[in-house]
């Protein structure tokens, strides 16, 4: 297909970055050294988690509400999101003296209705999902002549998120690939938009978490219709579209060379690997691309690679519990069963052993009724903490060579 005729173009996304200048920031877009290391790829990030609202979602909605004229303004917004479109719209319209209101979904965490409701906008609970939330915002729109501004399927707000590829190619222009997270396909189309025309051979990729893999089948021409995938629980809630939107699967489908899927295991650990390596809070979206890197290294190695963390927002209980999970999987965090005579002094002896070993003691537990326990001795569950696996193991035999016989239970 010729890309001229595609509803977004590099000068729709060019006299977007005009715009929008001064009124987003132009996030870094800096080399990993560490992750270059570990994947044998030139790894570079752009870190689109550092805008005000904390996702690159800033961009298409300041793009989208500048292009309003004075009675859609007094008129007022309605969007639909899950966290990160509510925000960077309520953002800019609360700048902007526009009234807005925002449907969520009912299972939208906490922590984002409230971060919503202080920069402005009037938040209305509605549905299990974005899909659902998408029809009251449409009744709303028309029951009180407000604009729509929908979070992807917009050729203004499409070319306020393709701003993020001129930046890249400022940052990197010797770049081979860019991986960006895809859900409905907004992020990705506006980058392809923006760079296709200037770096022919360069290679773009979308990527999905497994449980919501709409767009890569339809990229592909496989599999069940969108609205017949079953609906799953994802770390990833900003890319859990049932569906990419009709404008960016026709960008995506002319100009993008992949649009694949990554588990939510690698997408956990990415986080993880973010918090650790870069020192920086990625949520499961924007942490998609280097979970797609860290499975499938050999496919960037040798090559420059940018990664779009596309957004910081994460459900803190949530990040706590990815966390503690990674730490699990890293073999860095272990729980450790030990029966014990239920005794005065017992449990410190124990403990003398995991301290000579250089364990730490994250957490004990007696379980005096565990099955097969007799009624004078105890069950300790120790969680505890240490360097690697092979740590773990030099603890086990610490244990057993004092006589206190241990086995591992899952996290």
């Amino acid at each position: 297909m010729d890309r001229m005729v595609l509803p977004v173009t590099a000068e729709l996304v060019q006299e977007a970055a005009h715009r929008i200048r001064g009124l987003v920031e132009v996030t870094p877009c800096t080399e990993s050294r560490t992750l270059s290391e570990m994947t044998g790829a030139r790894v570079f990030v752009k870190y689109e988690n550092l805008q005000f609202t904390g996702s690159f979602k800033d961009r298409g909605a300041c793009n989208r509400l500048l292009l309003l004229d004075d009675e859609q303004r007094r008129a007022g917004v309605v969007a639909m999101s899950a966290g990160n479109h509510a925000q960077g719209v309520a953002h800019f319209a609360r700048e902007l003296g526009i009234p807005a209101t925002i449907v969520m979904p009912e299972t939208t965490p906490f922590v984002k209705v409230a971060r919503t409701r202080a920069l402005g906008a009037a938040v209305v609970a509605a549905g299990a999902t974005v899909a659902d939330a998408a029809t009251v915002a449409r009744r709303i729109a028309d029951e009180e002549g407000r604009t729509l501004v929908h979070p992807y399927d917009d050729p203004l707000v499409i070319a306020g998120q393709g701003t993020i590829g001129f930046e890249i190619l400022e940052a990197v222009p010797d770049l081979d690939a860019l991986v960006a997270p895809v859900g409905g396909g907004g992020l990705l189309s506006g980058i392809a938009a923006a760079v296709r025309p200037s770096r022919p051979r360069l290679e773009l990729v979308g990527v999905q978490t497994e449980a919501y893999p709409a767009a890569a089948r339809a990229f592909h021409h496989e599999g069940a219709a969108p609205e017949l995938i079953p609906r799953a629980p994802t770390i990833a809630d900003g890319i859990a579209v049932p569906a990419p939107g009709a404008i960016t699967s026709e960008i995506l489908g002319a100009l993008v060379d992949d649009v694949t899927t990554v588990s939510e295991h690698a997408i956990e650990d990415a986080i993880t690997r973010f918090l650790e390596i870069e020192k920086t809070l990625v949520e499961g979206a924007g942490a998609a691309p280097l979970a797609l890197l860290l499975e499938q290294p050999a496919r960037f190695a040798g090559r420059t690679v940018v990664l779009v963390a596309s957004g910081g927002n994460i459900d803190p209980r949530l990040l706590s519990t990815v966390i503690l999970r990674g730490l699990g999987r890293q073999d860095r965090l272990t729980r450790l069963l030990v029966e014990i005579d239920d005794a005065p002094g017992r449990l410190a002896a124990v403990a003398g052993v995991l301290g000579r070993a250089g364990a730490n003691i994250v957490d004990v537990e007696h379980r005096r009724l565990a099955p097969g326990v007799s009624a004078r001795r105890t069950q300790i569950a120790l969680l505890v903490e240490t360097l690697d696996g092979a740590h773990t193991d030099r603890v086990e035999a610490a244990l057993t060579t004092d006589g206190y016989p241990v086995r591992r239970e899952p996290l």
